[in-house]
């Protein structure tokens, strides 16, 4: 507890323990490991196995990463799917394809899926992320903390995650969902059974890694950031990726709860950062995010839960925070990686 999960050890046995064996090396024995633990812990929920898996996602994230760039190309664009006019794209999940992503993420910016993730499923997670919070808590103050909700990821050395993990906590309302091995195990699951991690494939032309410091468990309150608008596009800081954002909400939101605001057009190049009015150095001014968005203003989409807003790093957004909502927003953000294209500085875990 609070000295977070190991990459390396001993296999697992049948029952969950540690067994003495040497676990397999080779990717396809981490992901075969992965496959058969995971399949263990939905018969019967086991808090050894929750937190072993994060350490085995983290090492095949590593291998992942570390795979030569390929020549890789993105689906091609279905324009006659994707509806007229302007605004955020919606579709239900059984209009949902690779092409119709990719046609409305070039003309419109992303494209919103209603109901893709079981109302169930967003229930629970956002039973797990206020354990997590609370575990996390409990640790903070020096109290015995339930590990299996609040256990902070021992990365690969080559990562400092330490100084990060804190300006999240205390400044983004999150918590990563890799120090939460009780949430991430719901979360992927919950991806799996949507569709989204096959989608994800298929839209990245590779099996995909998320990154421990780009997958946050969110927890936003009406005042997060105190009234300024952090308009942002995330390939200012990403540089060159292949990458798709699932952002994934779980309560309802954008009226009476923090949302998202969301320029729902096509930029294909970073806009300029830490111009006049911008807030810090790495956010976009609102003139200058005026001035992107045009005729086609600023889209604040109403969420519900299991609704799945999907961009990649060029999309100009920013949360959509006012004083007066009375209620607190839960979401979970997940950057999903192309190993080809895989932000350097970011921690891997294979998904």
């Amino acid at each position: 507890m609070g000295e977070g999960t190991p990459i390396a050890g001993g296999k697992m046995s049948p029952k969950g323990g540690a067994a003495t064996s040497e676990e397999p090396s080779s990717l396809e024995g981490l992901f075969e490991n992965i496959d058969v633990l995971s399949r263990q812990n939905r018969k019967a929920r086991d808090p050894q196995i929750e937190r072993r898996l994060v350490g085995l996602r983290h090492r095949a994230g590593l291998e992942l990463a570390g795979r030569p760039s390929a020549d890789l190309s993105y689906p091609a664009p279905d324009f006659d799917l994707l509806s007229n006019g302007s605004g955020v794209p919606e579709v239900g999940p059984d209009e949902l394809t690779p092409g119709l992503l990719r046609a409305a993420i070039l003309r419109r910016g992303s494209l919103l899926i209603r109901g893709l993730v079981d109302p169930g499923q967003a229930a629970r997670l956002v039973d797990g992320i206020d354990l997590a919070f609370e575990a996390r808590e409990h640790q903070a103050s020096g109290e015995p903390a339930n590990s299996v909700y609040y256990d902070v990821l021992k990365s690969d050395p080559r990562f400092n995650l330490g100084g990060q993990r804190g300006w999240v906590a205390k400044d983004a309302g999150g918590l990563w969902s890799a120090d939460s091995p009780r949430v991430m195990f719901d979360m992927l699951d919950a991806f799996e059974r949507s569709g989204l991690r096959r989608l994800t494939s298929e839209y990245l032309g590779e099996r995909p890694a998320i990154s421990a410091n780009k997958c946050t468990l969110r927890r936003v309150r009406p005042d997060t950031g105190k009234g300024h608008s952090l308009w942002h596009q995330d390939g200012a800081f990403l540089g060159e990726v292949r990458a798709l954002n699932v952002w994934l909400s779980l309560s309802h939101c954008g009226d009476v709860a923090p949302g998202l605001d969301i320029v729902p057009r096509r930029i294909d190049h970073v806009l300029p950062t830490g111009t006049e009015g911008a807030t810090f150095d790495w956010s976009v001014s609102q003139a200058v995010v005026e001035e992107a968005a045009g005729d086609v203003g600023i889209a604040r989409p109403i969420f519900e839960p299991g609704d799945v807003l999907l961009f990649d790093e060029l999309c100009l957004h920013s949360t959509a925070a006012e004083p007066e909502m009375p209620n607190t927003r839960y979401a979970i953000e997940s950057w999903f990686f192309g190993p080809s294209g895989f932000p350097g500085d970011y921690a891997p875990l294979a998904v």
